[in-house]
């Protein structure tokens, strides 16, 4: 199992951490700071879920006028770490 950490952009969220196993999935989730409730059911939402999945349904989500939202960066942070295996 690989862990992960990501510096997040633009978002209230200063970092994401997860764990991705060696069939591609999704484990463990965390943010650090953000909206408590909604990162907590995205976490939850995901556990064990394919991570390529994941990351095509969260990319390009917004948060109000934002550009970017945690969700979408936790997209970002998927596809950098499939990447970079």
């Amino acid at each position: 199992m690989k862990h992960i950490e990501y510096m997040p952009q633009d978002v209230c969220s200063r970092l994401i951490s997860f764990d991705l196993d060696d069939n591609g999935n999704i484990h463990n989730l965390g943010f650090l700071g953000g909206c408590s409730g909604n990162l907590r059911a995205i976490s939850k939402l995901v556990e064990g879920k394919n991570a390529t999945d994941i990351a095509t349904i969260l990319n390009g989500n917004k948060c109000g006028m934002r550009q970017t939202s945690c969700a979408d960066q936790l997209s970002k942070a998927i596809v950098d770490a499939i990447n970079n295996k």
